[in-house]
C-alpha cells in the first residue's frame, strides 16, 4: 500500500473510528484525543515496516487500546449489575446511536466494545473478537450482557446528565460568542495569550498570536454561520449553525483560558462527526 492510500484510508475511516473512541471514553472531545493519537501510532507502526493483514481491523485495534490506556489512567471502571436474563436481539439502531456517551461509559470494557463495533459500526462477533483480543465466545457474551444493560440504563433519567459549569467559564464563553456575532474580532485579537494555540481539528495546528491572524480574517469573510453560546459535555461552548439550519450545530468550538487570556482554541469546523451523538446544550441565542 502507497503512502497515499495508506493516508487515504486513515481518513475514511476517521468518522468510524472516532464513533467508537468516542463512546469508549464517554466523551466527543476525549474521543478525538484517542483517535488522533491512533492515527499518530498507526503512522508510527506504518514507518517502521509493521505487517498489516486487515486494514481496518488493525486502526480499530489501536484505538481499542489507545481508548483503555486513557479509561485506565482515569480510574473510571464502573461495573453494571446485570442479570442473567440475556437478549440477543440488538436494540434498533436510532435507539442505540441515540444514547448517550455517558451511558456507554457505564459498561464494563468489553461489553462496551462488542455492542459499538457490532451494533452501531456492523462488524462481526470474529471481528469484534480480534479487536477485543477475546475469543468469539467471550465477545458473543459481552455483546449479550452489553446490550442488556444498555436497556436497562437508558430508562434511567438523563436529565442530570451536563454538569453545572462554573460562572466566570460561562462569563468569558459568552463574552467570547457575542464578540464572533458581533464580527468584533480586534477584541478578540487583544485577548490572545502570545503563545496560545489554534486547532482546526482534522486539518492545521498554529501556534502564536501573529500565526493565527488568517482564523479571524476567514470567519470575518463568511457569512452563513450563526453563532450561539451553549455546552458540549457540559464544557462551555461556541455552538455553530448554518444558517436555515438551527435544529442542531454544524460543530462546535472550544476555548482555554489562561486567566484572562485566551490559550487555545480549539475548532471542529473539519470534523463534524465529532458532534455524533454528543451532549450538548444551546445556552443563548443564535
Amino acid at each position: 500500500m502507497s503512502t497515499d492510500e495508506f493516508e487515504e484510508r486513515l481518513t475514511a475511516l476517521r468518522p468510524r473510528l472516532h464513533r467508537y473512541c468516542a463512546r469508549m471514553t464517554g466523551s466527543t472531545v476525549d474521543g478525538e484525543d484517542v483517535l488522533q493519537d491512533t492515527l499518530v501510532k498507526a503512522l508510527s507502526a506504518r514507518a517502521e515496516a509493521a505487517r498489516v493483514d486487515n486494514f481496518e481491523g488493525w486502526l480499530f485495534r489501536i484505538a481499542h487500546n489507545t481508548s483503555l490506556d486513557l479509561l485506565r489512567r482515569r480510574s473510571r471502571n464502573t461495573v453494571v449489575p446485570l442479570s442473567e436474563d440475556f437478549e440477543a436481539a440488538p436494540m434498533p439502531e436510532a435507539d442505540i446511536v441515540a444514547v448517550s456517551f455517558q451511558t456507554f461509559l457505564q459498561l464494563p470494557e468489553l461489553q462496551r466494545c462488542a455492542v459499538i463495533l457490532k451494533d452501531v459500526l456492523g462488524h462481526s462477533i470474529d471481528e469484534v473478537a480480534s479487536i477485543a483480543d477475546c475469543t468469539p465466545a467471550a465477545a458473543k457474551s459481552a455483546l449479550q450482557r452489553g446490550r442488556t444493560a444498555l436497556r436497562q440504563l437508558a430508562k434511567m433519567p438523563t436529565d442530570t446528565r451536563l454538569p453545572l459549569m462554573p460562572e466566570a467559564a460561562r462569563q468569558k464563553m459568552a463574552a467570547f460568542v457575542d464578540l464572533f456575532r458581533m464580527g468584533d474580532f480586534n477584541a478578540i485579537r487583544a485577548m490572545l495569550a502570545d503563545d496560545v494555540k489554534l486547532e482546526l481539528v482534522n486539518r492545521l495546528k498554529w501556534e502564536g498570536r501573529d500565526k493565527i491572524v488568517p482564523y479571524f480574517t476567514r470567519y470575518a469573510e463568511e457569512t452563513k454561520w450563526r453563532f450561539s453560546f451553549g455546552a458540549v459535555e457540559g464544557r462551555p461552548a461556541m455552538l455553530v449553525f448554518e444558517s436555515g439550519a438551527m435544529e442542531k450545530p454544524a460543530y462546535f468550538v472550544l476555548v482555554d483560558w489562561r486567566n484572562e487570556q485566551i490559550s487555545a482554541i480549539r475548532d471542529f469546523l473539519f470534523a463534524p462527526y465529532a458532534l455524533d451523538s454528543a451532549d450538548w446544550v444551546r445556552l443563548g441565542l443564535a
